[in-house]
């Protein structure tokens, strides 16, 4: 009876947070049913680290696989197509490597971008034509900066080593993307001068 009674709380709980929670994004419901799944665990601290690192990878990467198509799209220049194409290919594999990393530590990660995620782009489909490419590429070289300040400190400080290999590995991509996107940004900023 009293593990009926408990399991009936924690069902409860899950739909009333469920209920609560739809306006605070994908990803902060990710996380919280990640903590709820190891509260009052010996693992809880690190599963939560995990948890909040996998779910914003996870919405960055969807991120930059729909600006990605967005880009081979929208974009004008021949460079800022390519370059979404790069996002689509390296990013979607990235993803599918995150998934599987996910579904094997017993992390839920979010279904759809979070708010801010979705937010940028939103406000990059509205544009068009060079003001895309340079709104695409400022908010690439942006973005990738926070990309590899994400990886990098998961990389050197999570304690499980499947996640901290699955980081160190992407983190070298990262930084490519990170570079290429400085230089077609350059590109496109001397020829606006």
């Amino acid at each position: 009876m009293k593990k009926f009674a408990t399991t009936s709380l924690i069902i409860s709980a899950l739909f009333f947070g469920f209920g609560c929670n739809q306006q605070e994004g994908a990803v902060e419901e990710a996380q919280e049913t990640n903590e709820q799944a190891f509260e009052d665990t010996d693992m809880e601290e690190t599963q939560d680290d995990l948890s909040e690192f996998m779910t914003k990878a996870a919405s960055g990467g969807m991120m930059e696989v729909e600006l990605g198509n967005l880009a081979q799209q929208k974009g004008q220049h021949a460079d800022v197509k390519s370059f979404g194409k790069m996002m689509v290919d390296d990013h979607t594999k990235a993803n599918n490597d995150l998934k599987n990393l996910a579904g094997q530590k017993g992390i839920v990660l979010p279904d759809s971008m979070g708010e801010d995620h979705m937010d940028r782009v939103t406000e990059l489909r509205e544009k068009t034509g060079a003001d895309f490419d340079k709104a695409y590429m400022d908010l690439m070289v942006e973005d990738h900066e926070e990309d590899v300040s994400l990886f990098e400190n998961a990389a050197n400080n999570l304690e499980d080593a499947d996640v901290k290999t699955f980081a160190n590995s992407t983190l070298t991509v990262l930084r490519q993307h990170h570079e290429r996107a400085k230089q077609i940004k350059d590109v496109l900023d001397n020829q606006n001068r």
